[in-house]
């Protein structure tokens, strides 16, 4: 018998496709943006989709698609915008957003859920809840999720790397649960080494910038990693097409093609800043090979042999591939990410500027989302408490 879940905040489908790889049957799922609502859709078709704000939506949306003696899991992983350390001001930022956790209480409350799984950028440990305050979020988190009857919980923060991710991205977890004599069991490690960029991006062919030629055949020798992305029974995936999708090339100007030529494995785009000095940085900036502005979070050549750095919505910036001159695709992004290959992203532009808050381009909808094999190993172990207890 498979496990029920809801899906709350659920972004384009990271976890509910981990937890759709390990048995779970996910009934509703609620997402504010409708590029990320569209594409969920696309890849999940049997989940009902909630496109709304998660404060408006109501029992009677939600009861009519769950078993009547309510549902196993419940899974939230607000927005961690505020919680981030990426932008200078963005810890400065203290909004109701950051109370969001009690949206994923009150639905799991809504649906009689057996357990809870919180998830967020570590940073949210040490977010005070007011910039005169000392309590901290998380105490309040779990202090409401005690109240709600959810007192039996464990936390912890887990690397992407151990679960066979290649990025070195950190999350930080929260499993609750309503009953006080569950014994509360926390995913182990499943890999001993890093998987790298190179395996990642492992028959994904090269393509050509400012072209129009999109690559749909695989080429070259595949690794582990990329027959795993490729094994549609592994993902219960099988009715979805086997074929490569989202290998673009991307628009670059001239002078951005010669800074990427500029950069080792490794360096960025401050790497850049701090080896060109004076006239030569000057030059460099006439010809608009370098910016005016130094960007520490740019342009950042990915090492084969390592895995990547943690994938954020602005990845298509942030990251070169290792030996092209180029920025990732789509695809490409989606494979640091986890994401199989027969996954669609459908929603949204290509690319979009980072203006509007409602809209994402596929390589936000990607950067945001939890990783499906992070979120597979989740489901694993829950599935076995559920076993045990159940």
């Amino acid at each position: 018998m498979a496990y029920t879940h809801i899906d709350c905040f659920s972004g384009p489908g990271g976890i509910c496709t981990g937890l759709h790889a390990a048995g779970f049957e996910t009934k509703v799922a609620i997402e504010f943006i409708k590029s990320c609502v569209d594409t969920y859709s696309a890849n999940h078709p049997e989940v009902h989709v909630i496109h709304s704000d998660i404060r408006d939506v109501t029992e009677e949306q939600i009861l009519p698609f769950i078993p009547k003696d309510g549902i196993d899991l419940v899974t939230s992983g607000m927005p961690c915008e505020t919680f981030s350390t990426a932008g200078n001001t963005s810890r400065s930022f203290y909004d109701d957003r950051q109370f969001l956790f009690r949206e994923g209480i009150r639905i799991a409350q809504i649906a009689n859920a057996k357990m809870i799984l919180f998830e967020n950028v570590p940073a949210i440990t040490t977010k005070t809840v007011a910039k005169d305050s000392k309590e901290l979020i998380v105490d309040v988190l779990k202090r409401e999720l005690e109240e709600a009857g959810y007192g039996n919980y464990k936390e912890v923060v887990l690397k992407a790397t151990d679960f066979g991710v290649p990025q070195r991205r950190q999350r930080y977890f929260i499993l609750a649960t309503r009953y006080p004599n569950w014994e509360i069991v926390l995913p182990l490690p499943t890999c001993d080494k890093e998987v790298t960029v190179a395996e990642a991006l492992a028959e994904l062919p090269n393509v050509i910038p400012n072209t129009d030629i999109e690559v749909t055949k695989y080429k070259g020798k595949a690794s582990e990693y990329s027959r795993l992305m490729r094994y549609r029974e592994f993902w219960k995936r099988e009715e979805f097409e086997d074929t490569l999708s989202y290998q673009m090339p991307m628009k670059h100007r001239e002078c951005t093609l010669k800074r990427f030529a500029l950069l080792s494995p490794g360096e960025s785009l401050k790497d850049l800043f701090d080896r060109y000095q004076g006239k030569e940085r000057e030059k460099l900036q006439a010809e608009r090979i370098l910016p005016k502005k130094m960007f520490i979070k740019r342009n950042y050549r990915l090492k084969a042999k390592e895995a990547s750095p943690t994938v954020t919505s602005h990845c298509l910036d942030e990251f070169v591939h290792p030996k092209y001159d180029r920025a990732l695709t789509v695809r490409e992004c989606a494979r640091l990410q986890s994401f199989p290959d027969s996954y669609d992203f459908v929603g949204g532009p290509y690319i979009t500027p980072h203006l509007h808050n409602d809209i994402q381009d596929k390589y936000e909808q990607i950067g945001d989302a939890v990783p499906p094999l992070l979120a597979y190993a989740w489901g694993v172990t829950i599935n076995g408490i559920f076993d045990k207890n159940l």
